[in-house]
């Protein structure tokens, strides 16, 4: 399977994936850690790929979104950006509306 169609069903089959450095629980670069603690901030369940396990994926998500920096947050199909636009979002309150709008699952507490 080519490495875009291994991308695309990640981000079709998922409501939230971030492309990170690392895991949620032990992030590899200071952006990763940042999108994490945002999406956790808003207590959203959401998939992460670590592209550091695979160098197909770390290149291929590149060339996915036409985005050239790591992490990429996906939200129900749609490419929203790196860490800096999810602060934005964030601060702006985009992000949260972004959330009620499209009815995101809540994470497990």
């Amino acid at each position: 399977m080519s490495v875009n169609k291994r991308i695309d069903e990640v981000v079709k089959k998922n409501d939230v994936v971030l492309f990170m450095k690392g895991t949620p629980l032990f992030p590899q670069c200071g952006f990763s850690s940042r999108a994490v603690a945002i999406l956790d901030h808003l207590g959203l369940k959401y998939e992460s790929v670590d592209v550091l396990q695979d160098m197909e994926i770390r290149q291929g998500i590149k060339d996915y979104s036409d985005w050239p920096t790591i992490p990429q947050l996906y939200v129900k199909g749609e490419f929203l950006g790196g860490s800096d636009i999810m602060m934005e979002m964030y601060e702006a309150g985009e992000l949260q509306s972004l959330a009620e709008e499209k009815a995101l699952t809540k994470a497990e507490a």
